[in-house]
């Protein structure tokens, strides 16, 4: 039970943050198809930063995995300025512009990989190798039946990314910032009328959700991957869309969503090895969080209510 509990949590708070992220940007109003790209985007500049650094702090430092997963919030947050241009003041559609953006960052990171290996690192390699991310275990905790899982060889980012989740939400539901991006994404004629900015929300929205995009990205390279390449890019960015579509755009619920999926995915794996498979069996334990998540929206999705101006673009000559 704890091995179940230990993966689904690596699994599904990372996951989790990059549903934020996308929480943020479409309780704003501006829909967000590219959350892959901006978790891919990030998680490049992170692990490009690690792989600078490699020799620049000792060998047994741990500061470099922990100033990646900043790097990574930069990085997602600045490829994700490309979509809000585009879909804020350009006022492109944003579901082509979402699908876009995820393929620009899949290309464009694969190139820029295997370049940077062989003319800077001096290597032919398409990956950049990370070293394991430091673990935790409150051994006061660890005697708690069932419960105990959750505190046992955990990775310290989870912690980190809780941290973060309860930031964002409280400024998303405690702040006037908070206030008036939500109000964007219900009616921004109101908002523009109480002479707020409502592309300058919508901007930071789509920022914030590339920066925690990043994050989450950063963390499935550490903890799913080891390394980073075009593997990340694994259907985890829609997998989070689907997830807060399915907690109905609230992060409480998102979390709930994510532990579901991340929980089917780590039950899978512990069955193939009690029932000692062969790994192929494995790829396709890989679908069960997409056949739960299409099972789940068939049930459960006539009772969602997306923001009331989600996808709109917004022209304040309309007004």
């Amino acid at each position: 039970m704890n091995e179940i509990i230990v993966n689904g949590m690596s699994f599904s708070i990372p996951l989790f943050i990059i549903a934020v992220g996308g929480i943020y940007s479409e309780r704003s109003g501006v829909t967000n198809l590219a959350l892959e790209g901006f978790m891919g985007a990030g998680a490049f500049f992170g692990a490009l930063f690690t792989a600078l650094t490699a020799g620049v702090f000792a060998s047994t430092s741990n500061l470099p995995m922990y100033l990646s997963l900043f790097v990574a919030m930069a990085g997602g947050a600045l490829y994700a300025i490309i979509h809000a241009v585009l879909c804020i003041k350009f006022k492109a559609n944003q579901v082509i512009s979402g699908v876009v953006v995820n393929i620009l960052a899949m290309a464009l990171t694969d190139f820029l990989t295997s370049q940077i290996n062989e003319s800077v690192l001096g290597h032919s390699a398409d990956k950049f190798i990370l070293n394991v991310f430091p673990r935790l275990t409150v051994e006061s905790l660890t005697g708690i039946p069932v419960l105990g899982g959750f505190f046992t060889n955990a990775y310290i980012f989870e912690f980190i990314i809780i941290a973060v989740a309860v930031v964002a939400w409280y400024v998303m539901y405690k702040t006037r910032y908070g206030m008036r991006l939500r109000a964007c994404g219900d009616n921004p004629y109101a908002v523009d009328a109480a002479g707020c900015n409502v592309g300058r929300i919508q901007f930071a929205a789509v920022m914030v959700s590339g920066a925690l995009s990043g994050l989450g990205g950063m963390c499935f390279a550490y903890s799913v991957f080891g390394h980073y390449s075009t593997s990340i890019y694994a259907g985890y960015g829609y997998l989070a869309i689907a997830a807060l579509i399915f907690g109905n755009w609230k992060i409480p619920a998102t979390l709930g969503a994510c532990l579901l999926f991340g929980f089917a995915r780590a039950a899978g794996y512990s069955l193939i090895q009690y029932l000692e498979l062969p790994g192929t069996y494995s790829d396709l334990i890989m679908i069960l969080p997409y056949v739960l998540t299409l099972l789940l929206l068939m049930i459960f999705s006539k009772n969602n209510r997306a923001p009331r101006a989600l996808g709109e673009i917004y022209d304040k000559g309309k007004r």
